[in-house]
């Protein structure tokens, strides 16, 4: 039994891949924006839309990563006009708050609702969001 599966399992890696045709509904999937959809990303814009500002400490407690990593995310996102960023003292603590700008909570908007759009199921019947 072993020896047919391993003599199946080479003759399968002897023949190159090649992708099957890609489906309707894939070809009509929404492409999605790589600068927002990045986990951490995604994540920092999402925690800011239902807050109005969180600190840098705040952020990264919630999504459990290193300061290093969420400064490049952060600024990413400030690169691109989504996110805004303003350093103050707290004592003699810096402390940075981010806040989602307008631009940033109308591209959420448009992403929240073209997910709802395409993860509708299908048909009319019970349990559709038609």
């Amino acid at each position: 039994m072993a020896a047919r599966q391993n003599a199946a399992r080479r003759e399968r890696e002897k023949k190159p891949f090649e992708p099957g045709p890609v489906s309707n509904l894939a070809a009509g999937a929404p492409k999605l924006d790589r600068l927002i959809h990045e986990r951490l990303r995604l994540g920092m814009v999402s925690a800011l839309s239902v807050n109005e500002s969180l600190t840098f400490n705040e952020l990264k407690k919630l999504l459990d990563t290193t300061d290093g990593n969420l400064s490049v995310h952060a600024r990413k996102l400030e690169d691109a006009g989504y996110v805004a960023c303003a350093k103050s003292f707290a004592g003699r603590m810096p402390r940075t708050d981010y806040r989602l700008t307008a631009a940033g909570g109308a591209h959420w908007s448009a992403t929240s609702i073209t997910w709802k759009r395409s993860s509708r199921p299908c048909g009319t019947g019970k349990g559709s969001f038609l």
